[in-house]
């Protein structure tokens, strides 16, 4: 699926827990990064996630978005920007 739409926003094409609370994502346009959710993980929402097999649960959704069966999810936009900022490959 193309869009031409005037705001491309990035999509999360996979992801994968990895140890430390730390995501390998990558993105539909081919960024790759590893994010770390460590300092993260607070709030009725987020804290279940210091839970490891919780946290390994990740998945993504059909819009791109990451997401926990607790119903926890993360902006793909604001994960972009943090991975794009850092150099990490």
């Amino acid at each position: 699926m193309s869009g031409n739409s005037a705001i491309n926003l990035p999509r999360v094409k996979s992801v994968r827990a990895i140890e430390g609370f730390r995501l390998d994502v990558v993105f539909d346009d081919g960024t790759r990064g590893i994010a770390s959710l460590e300092d993260r993980l607070f709030g009725p929402v987020f804290e279940p996630l210091r839970d490891k097999s919780l946290f390994a649960q990740a998945f993504v959704d059909e819009f791109g978005v990451i997401c926990w069966p607790n119903g926890a999810d993360l902006a793909p936009d604001a994960l972009y920007r943090k991975i794009r900022g850092h150099a990490v490959v």
